[in-house]
């Protein structure tokens, strides 16, 4: 491995302008495909193997041309004070809103509220009811603004009028804090490598990534139904892993040429050394993104893959660009311990590398006192983790909106004149096709579901043409994220298998609300076999890097404490509210369902790359003939400070997308933040370096059959002794 990429590396310093080349086409191909690409909107959802997906299904099937699938919108209207929904006039605005709404040549129908019992008991608020022909992905910008129009019509006229559904949710925007955080990327950079030029590379070497990975996605989002939300997912760990792994090349880079070495062999060493752990670290990732796919949750499956061939294009970057761009620069980036001009290079220099740096102190502290270092690392982060026990999980709906949006002003308008359970409606279907007597089945259905506890209303069971299959929507007195509605559901199923036992009828129920409850359960039950699959690979796949059984177990005992703390601190934020201010959290609620799993996941794989780089160096120093607890200062010696830049760096993009206006994209972005900030500095920064002071050579232990089975992938470069300055590497690559 190390001599392959080491022979890579050269090509490309030696082949600079053939490896320039290939990227920029690749950017502008990539380019090409998007610009002439429909716009990617919001994915469709389905959660195959469920109740409420069958019963969807089953909807789409018995029903057809009711757009099952189409977007919906709620239009609610109240009455000024002192006048009700029903009086003359305000019953003519509604009427010409109803008519305007019909006209759009994309909706399917529009329920009239004096019509379909749209008008609260107290007159004061009522609401029609607009489905679509299309789904939201598919709504054309003329029939969103032919519904705002309608609605401001109604304004005028003197009546409130707020707009719910999913026919106005828009594009997610991560707004100007992600620029703040790569602004902050770059500051560390500098700071990290002393040079303008040399900090310039790893971020123009991630945008250049992140932009063809985005703009393919971008390009196929149609083709494979990619929502908008994947590609921002995609470029937040792209964009994170890009500059991380570019920077551990640079700074190998840099730390070869400081001892004496050619640009063009400082540049093979480093992408045969810093260049294996990245290709690793990358692995690592991979595996635990393309994972996602056993939740068999179609939407997470993409995003999964869509992010992993980002991380793969940022680890190719790395590997190639880096090295050839490092070649353009030339005298320009300088060795490590020297600093442009610009920056104070030159002033007492030789006198500051003398002294020992932050890394060296920090590693020969933790080494003299392993015990009370770990103890504090892991009552800290058991302390962090606490509020994960109360974690709850949901879908978000328009009670999740800021206040300051129309979704959720007409949510909490239907909640004052309907009841908090009419925002989250169930949809009962019956299928009594095997049945003897379809109608009599429909009756006993609706009247089993009438005597349930926590059931506000029941409307009339809604038969198909062919007479087979109803509809039975169920209004519950409690809001849709509730625990006592999430029991109505189980209830209503469980007196379902009492009709199928009966009648061979089957009762399904879906809607919101069930679907919510479903996917938490499937997402619950995939957790354990997730964890099993990608743990147990990347587990392999450590042992083959540090030819060691304790370390790898190491590395994943703690990422399981980084990534408990990380989900106790979006907890504390997000569902209690803690520093919900400074974080921009308008309303609280349950943690949505699929953003456990997807941060396990993506925590993992940054969690084994700070693994991999650290340990690397210190396994390094440690097969050079070094003593243990020396070889942990002296890993440190070379990387903590560059694994401290890449964490910050990291940070401060996944901080960015905080801003974002999607609610799972915030959630993600402050739960990695926090999940780096807890792994980097307190995992890999203090427990790991206190259990290898405390295992000593016993760290390193293998099984001698394992020894002799296991490839030698040789991530520590040991192989690259052997070469002097060999002059014709790049032919030897070609020829490989």
């Amino acid at each position: 491995m190390a001599t392959f990429l080491y022979r890579l590396g050269r090509f490309a310093f030696r082949r600079r302008h053939f490896v320039a080349l290939f990227w920029v086409a690749l950017l502008a191909l990539a380019g090409a495909g998007a610009a002439g690409a429909p716009a990617a909107g919001n994915s469709s959802f389905s959660i195959p193997g469920t109740e409420a997906q069958k019963a969807f299904d089953l909807l789409e099937e018995r029903f057809p041309g009711s757009s099952a699938d189409g977007a919906t919108a709620r239009v609610v209207f109240k009455a000024p004070d002192g006048q009700k929904m029903t009086d003359a006039g305000n019953k003519a605005t509604v009427q010409d809103t109803v008519d305007a709404l019909a006209g759009g040549s994309e909706v399917a129908r529009v329920t009239d509220p004096y019509q379909g019992g749209g008008v609260s008991q107290d007159g004061g608020i009522a609401y029609a009811s607009v489905t679509y022909e299309v789904s939201g992905m598919e709504l054309e910008e003329t029939s969103r603004e032919a519904l705002e129009t309608a609605a401001q019509d109604a304004r005028d006229a003197g009546l409130t009028v707020e707009i719910g559904g999913d026919a106005l949710q828009a594009v997610p925007e991560t707004g100007t804090a992600e620029i703040i955080g790569i602004g902050i990327a770059a500051i560390v950079l500098v700071i990290t490598l002393g040079s303008l030029l040399a900090a310039g590379l790893p971020l123009l070497t991630a945008i250049v990534g992140v932009g063809i990975g985005v703009a393919s996605i971008t390009a196929l989002a149609s083709t494979l139904d990619l929502g908008s939300t994947t590609s921002i997912l995609a470029s937040m760990i792209g964009l994170a892993v890009g500059i991380d792994y570019a920077l551990f090349v640079v700074s190998r880079y840099r730390a070869e040429l400081a001892e004496g070495r050619e640009r063009e062999e400082a540049a093979g060493r480093a992408v045969g050394t810093a260049g294996s752990a990245v290709v690793f670290a990358g692995l690592t990732v991979v595996i635990a993104l393309v994972g996602l796919s056993v939740v068999n949750i179609p939407m997470l499956t993409k995003m999964g893959i869509a992010a992993a061939a980002t991380v793969a294009i940022a680890v190719l970057i790395a590997l190639t660009l880096i090295p050839a761009l490092l070649g353009y620069a030339g005298r320009r980036v300088r060795p490590a311990g020297e600093k442009s001009k610009l920056l104070g290079g030159g002033r007492g220099g030789e006198q500051k590398a003398q002294r020992p740096n932050m890394g060296t102190r920090w590693a020969s502290f933790v080494v003299r006192r392993p015990l009370a270092v770990l103890l504090l690392g892991v009552v800290g982060l058991g302390a962090a983790a606490i509020p994960a026990a109360s974690l709850e999980l949901g879908l978000p709906d328009d009670g999740s909106q800021p206040t300051s949006t129309t979704q959720r002003r007409g949510y909490d308008l239907l909640s004052e004149g309907f009841g908090p359970g009419f925002n989250g409606p169930l949809v009962v279907v019956v299928d009594a096709k095997d049945s003897d007597d379809p109608q009599a089945v429909f009756k006993q259905a609706d009247e089993e579901i009438k005597g349930l506890d926590n059931v506000v209303d029941v409307a009339p069971a809604q038969p198909n043409k062919a007479g087979d299959t109803a509809t039975i929507t169920v209004i519950p007195d409690a809001k849709p994220s509730s625990v006592t509605t999430e029991d109505l559901v189980h209830d209503i199923r469980d007196a379902g298998a009492g009709i199928k036992a009966d009648t061979d009828a089957e009762v399904l129920v879906t809607g919101a609300t069930a679907m919510n409850i479903d996917v938490s359960q499937k997402l619950n039950d995939a957790l354990v076999p997730y964890l099993v699959l990608v743990v147990g690979l990347a587990f392999l796949l450590l042992i083959v890097v540090f030819r060691s059984i304790l370390v790898p177990l190491k590395a994943a005992l703690g990422f399981l404490l980084s990534v408990l703390a990380a989900l106790g601190a979006v907890v504390a934020v997000y569902q209690w509210g803690w520093l919900s201010g400074l974080m921009g959290v308008e309303e609280t609620g349950p943690i949505m369902s699929m953003m456990p799993i997807f941060m396990v996941g993506v925590v993992f794989g940054l969690a084994m790359d700070y693994e991999v780089f650290l340990v690397t160096r210190i396994r390094e120093a440690y097969v050079h003939g070094e003593k243990p607890r020396q070889a942990v200062v002296t890993g440190f010696r070379y990387s903590a400070r560059v694994v401290t830049a890449a964490a910050v760096i990291m940070m401060a993009v996944f901080a960015g997308f905080i801003g974002s206006s999607d609610s799972m994209v915030r959630m993600i972005g402050f739960g990695l933040a926090v999940a780096v900030l807890f792994d980097a500095f307190v995992v890999r920064m203090a427990i790991v370096p206190a259990v290898l002071a405390l295992l000593g050579t016993k760290a390193w232990w293998l099984p001698k059959w394992l020894d002799r089975a296991l490839p030698n992938v040789d991530v520590e470069g040991e192989s690259l002794s052997a070469h002097g300055d060999p002059k014709d590497e790049d032919k030897e690559l070609v020829r490989v």
